[in-house]
């Protein structure tokens, strides 16, 4: 059966914060290579090699361990009920979020490339964010099997 508008809206959404979040990042990756101070060795390793460890631990720990993944995936339905990526209201308040926290690295990487603390803990933190809204989108997907869930999104 088809979902409802309003659950194909909401999952839109959650992929589309995966998306939004990690292509703000691939462009504060980029703009570190080209401002922060350093040899491109020790560039890399604090914003590709250290934030993927972060990004995957934060993935799979909620998909992988029942005591987390539950609270998370409660989390994703309450997020439904009260109407999350299903108005404009929500929309631009997920975007403004996002945009803060874009705001945050490049802020970060300016003030590194002005002689300030290095951002190695801004990339690790907003890779592991990523990583909670890819697992969120994964649960997503597993909520619209249970069919209690199936039963309530179904038109």
């Amino acid at each position: 059966m088809p979902h409802t508008p309003a659950w194909r809206n909401f999952k839109r959404t959650q992929d589309l914060t995966v998306a939004t979040a990690s292509l703000i990042y691939a462009g504060a990756v980029v703009h570190a290579f080209g401002n922060l101070p350093g040899d491109p060795d020790i560039i890399t390793q604090r914003t590709l090699i250290w934030p993927a460890v972060f990004l995957s631990l934060s993935f799979t720990t909620p998909l992988l361990i029942g005591a987390v993944r539950r609270p998370l995936a409660r989390y994703v339905w309450i997020s439904f009920q009260a109407g999350f990526g299903q108005n404009l209201r929500s929309i631009i308040s997920g975007v403004v979020l996002l945009g803060g926290a874009a705001a945050l690295i490049y802020w970060q990487i300016s003030n590194a490339a002005n002689g300030g603390r290095y951002p190695a803990g801004v990339f690790s933190g907003y890779a592991a964010g990523i990583g909670i809204l890819a697992a969120q989108a994964t649960l997503v997907r597993v909520l619209e099997k249970h069919p209690e869930v199936k039963r309530q999104i179904e038109t």
